[in-house]
């Protein structure tokens, strides 16, 4: 466990239980979230390269235009 974690972990204890319990559910809930998003976006490589080819493929036959962040 790295120190910052474990430094967190200590001001954690410190807490009420009920907070203790309310902040362990929410870091819980991060993890998980966390871990969906990481599987999801390794799963989506291959789309997302497709993706990318079709855009290189609109932009190469002109059907793009600039972006004007002013116009935004």
């Amino acid at each position: 466990m790295t120190r910052p974690l474990e430094k967190a972990f200590a001001e954690a204890a410190k807490l009420r239980e009920d907070d203790q319990d309310a902040l362990a559910e929410w870091l819980l809930a991060e993890i998980v979230s966390e871990r969906r998003w990481t599987d999801l976006f390794a799963a989506s490589q291959d789309r997302l390269a497709d993706l990318a080819d079709d855009a290189l493929a609109e932009h190469r036959r002109g059907e793009t235009k600039g972006l004007d962040p002013e116009s935004l």
